[in-house]
């Protein structure tokens, strides 16, 4: 069932120095676009922190950015910021709508999500020529929960490692591409190799809602995880992985609320 994703926003960059331009900002590797083909992307804060998360794909003359629509004006501005004298033309797409699940893939601009493929398909179109759908943000944001995928306002603004927040598992960091902001603590954290701290899904287990963010998690008494969104009963929280093997069976209480911590199979920590 096609789903639209009033939730996202597109920027489209253009322009014979647009991969470039984005090539050195990015987290992962421009080269690897190719029609059809998506990446997965974090502009992060010099200090490796994550600003803005997006999926990149070629089309309508441009490279598109499927972004969240409550941060597009900030990343927007971001990227302006950046360009400097580089011969790239950056702009918001109001026109371009987002859809996930739509039936004939070969309508618009249709990739496989590159974070996890049991996200399924996604198109960039016309809001005016694509079919007609119900707005299925929060359809989708069930299924990215029940995956365990975080995005967007999951990494608490500039405050999470790009690592910390599995976006090496999600295909998001290029290792070899060269320079871009914020690679060199995010390949000196590869290079360690040590996962302290994991952004993980966290439920109630009695249904209830969960507390809001900067929450504390605790076992026996001891802080174990700061819970980053909550949605519901559901949400994530950036988890101490040593304090919580400690706390073994132990129960975790956040505000009152009884918790489990979930660790997604993809996760390699």
């Amino acid at each position: 069932m096609a789903m639209r994703l009033e939730d996202r926003a597109v920027i489209a960059l253009s322009g014979a120095e647009a991969r470039g331009f984005l090539q050195g900002l990015i987290t992962n590797d421009v080269e690897r676009l190719a029609p059809g083909k998506a990446l997965y992307a974090a502009l992060l804060t010099p200090q490796g922190k994550i600003l803005f998360d997006f999926l990149i794909v070629e089309g309508d003359g441009a490279l598109l950015l499927d972004c969240a629509a409550d941060s597009r004006d900030a990343l927007l501005k971001r990227l302006l910021t950046y360009r400097l004298r580089a011969k790239v033309g950056i702009e918001a797409r109001d026109q371009l709508v987002v859809l996930a699940g739509l039936p004939d893939p070969k309508a618009g601009i249709s990739f496989i999500d590159p974070r996890l493929a049991a996200l399924g398909h996604r198109t960039i179109g016309a809001r005016a020529e694509m079919p007609a759908a119900d707005d299925g943000a929060a359809q989708h944001r069930v299924q990215r929960l029940d995956l365990g995928v975080p995005e967007g306002a999951d990494f608490g603004g500039d405050r999470m490692f790009a690592l910390d927040a599995g976006l090496d598992e999600l295909h998001a960091i290029s290792f070899d591409k060269g320079c871009y902001v914020g690679q060199e603590l995010t390949a000196r954290m590869k290079h360690r190799g040590i996962a302290r701290k994991r952004l993980l899904p966290v439920q109630s287990l009695d249904g209830s809602a969960l507390p809001g963010s900067d929450t504390p998690l605790k076992a026996n008494g001891r802080e174990i995880a700061e819970i980053t969104t909550t949605y519901g009963s559901r949400g994530f929280a950036l988890v101490r992985l040593d304090r919580l093997e400690e706390a073994g069976s132990a129960a975790i209480d956040a505000g009152g609320v009884n918790v489990g911590v979930i660790k997604p199979s993809w996760l390699f920590a």
